[in-house]
């Protein structure tokens, strides 16, 4: 007689050699896994594939380490201003500014790796020497070229302006504090002066090609040099004596130093030898600034401190700069190597597409969520004192949360910097060379097209092979006409009977000749 439970829940999945409760569990345990494996390699196999499309769809000619240098700096520029920017609850919870930096004064050699402006600079002077040069030699007036470039820059901006004016309005009509929204609107205009004077730059680019062409790289020391000598005046031994408006005379000099190399670099003025000399050089004269002549050693502003070196831009701004335009001229052949594989390429291609769009809407990322989480109070790593090394490692956990609602304002955002002629010609079909026609600074004005990829009519089925022509035919005799006309043969061609193949030879004409005599 069988106990109870014999046939009952318990005993399904029993084994001979063990208790049967852990056959099943262990089984869907297991096919949870794979099935996760599989999934995963699923995605990872699509992301292959359209890496491939990517890499396959842009020209051979491109310069990939342009493109690399160019998103390394936007990247540094993006995760600079999310880790050393903070916001606290002030008053009535209204947000404010703050920066771990005047707390944590230790971590001012990270402002030197994230503070990448000379090296963004010197990509931007390299790409637009060779563009306003390709469009010379087409016979496009500069004027020309120069307003297309700067309706590339001002799309997304304004487009950024009518945003904010619409959400400010919104939010004000709905409660939140004026301080928080003077706040936002501080942070969101930060990035914008980096467009304002690239714009500038932009315009003296034909300038910079004279200088370049006659002084090659030397024409950035007098830059140098002026910068230098309004340093003097702030930090001299007249300083009291010198309103602080003069610093605004570094303003031009000190941003158009990277630019100017770019543009030497772009002409071919500026090679190994040279980026040796501003690699050693830049490093030398930084380390005696800070080490000697009393120069803040943090790269980016720091609230209630006296001086600043970014705003405007001081002597060891050129220092840092020199050291890494050096250092990105140096490294270019490998990281155009690096860049040949294609899911290393197809992330920095979709960023230089959309290059102007990031810079401008990166801070409204973390005021997405600073915004409402002000209502709850205080929210570790997001709306907090920024004031310890437990508060970086809690930003750092949101900066992935931060990167989504980037991508998300992004691809909403990026129509703009298309411009109405992309969007009626539907998406991009290759990713790399046309971020340029969408307002970011790049390599060519319009990418053509390489010649192993030009545009070549649909592969038609190859033509049959001519045919030998048909020997002459002998009229027929007494009729003294000439032979009918030949007619191609239809393919395929019909086989003619053996003896036919060969036509004979025509029979010579006779000859006529005087009779014998008798």
């Amino acid at each position: 007689m069988e106990g109870p439970g014999a046939d009952g829940p318990g005993a399904k999945g029993r084994s001979a050699d063990g208790p049967g409760a852990e056959g099943p569990s262990t089984g869907g345990s297991g096919r949870a896994r794979a099935d996760a494996r599989r999934d995963a390699g699923g995605s990872l196999a699509r992301a292959r594939r359209a890496a491939r499309r990517i890499d396959a769809g842009t020209p051979t000619d491109r310069d990939r380490a342009i493109d690399g240098l160019r998103a390394l700096a936007l990247l540094a520029v993006v995760l600079g201003h999310w880790l050393l920017g903070g916001l606290t609850r002030g008053d009535g919870g209204a947000l404010e500014t703050a920066s771990p930096l005047a707390a944590l004064g230790q971590l001012a050699p990270l402002s030197w790796v994230l503070q990448l402006l000379g090296l963004f600079f010197l990509v931007g002077g390299y790409a637009s020497v060779r563009s306003w040069r390709r469009a010379e030699a087409r016979g496009v007036r500069t004027g020309q070229w120069l307003w297309a470039r700067l309706v590339r820059l001002g799309r997304p901006v304004g487009a950024l302006a009518v945003a904010c004016a619409v959400l400010v309005a919104e939010l004000h009509a709905v409660g939140v504090p004026g301080e928080t929204l003077r706040t936002a609107l501080t942070l969101v205009a930060q990035p914008l002066w980096f467009l304002a004077v690239y714009a500038v730059l932009t315009a003296l680019t034909p300038y910079c090609d004279r200088a370049a062409r006659r002084a090659g790289a030397w024409s950035a020391v007098p830059l140098l040099l002026c910068v230098a000598a309004v340093d003097l005046l702030r930090y001299g031994p007249y300083a009291q004596s010198v309103p602080s408006s003069v610093g605004l005379l570094n303003v031009l000099p000190g941003w158009l130093f990277g630019y100017q190399l770019g543009v030497a670099w772009g002409r071919g003025r500026l090679d190994r030898r040279g980026a040796w000399l501003l690699l050693v050089g830049g490093t030398a004269l930084f380390a005696v600034l800070v080490g000697r002549c009393g120069y803040p050693a943090s790269m980016v502003g720091v609230p209630g401190a006296d001086r600043t070196n970014s705003h405007p831009p001081s002597l060891l701004v050129l220092a840092l700069a020199a050291a890494q335009c050096g250092a990105a001229i140096l490294l270019r052949g490998p990281l155009a190597r690096l860049l040949r594989r294609p899911l290393l390429w197809a992330p920095v291609a979709l960023i230089n597409l959309s290059a102007v769009t990031v810079l401008c809407w990166h801070q409204c990322a973390p005021l997405v969520l600073a915004v409402p989480a002000a209502w709850l109070g205080e929210v570790p790593g997001l709306v907090a004192a920024p004031d310890s090394v437990g508060w970086l490692l809690l930003r750092g956990a949101w900066l992935p949360l931060f990167a989504a609602v980037l991508l998300v304002l992004v691809r909403w955002a990026r129509q703009f910097e298309r411009g109405p002629a992309a969007q009626a010609a539907g998406p991009a079909r290759r990713p790399g060379p046309e971020r340029e026609a969408r307002g970011a600074p790049s390599t060519r004005e319009a990418a053509p097209t390489p010649p192993a990829q030009a545009a070549q009519p649909a592969r038609a089925t190859p033509p049959a092979r001519a045919e030998p022509p048909a020997e002459p035919t002998e009229p027929a005799r007494g009729t003294g006409g000439t032979p009918p006309p030949r007619t191609a043969l239809p393919p395929p061609r019909t086989p003619l009977p053996a003896q036919a193949t060969r036509s004979a030879p025509p029979e010579r004409e006779a000859i006529p000749c005087r009779p014998r005599r008798p």
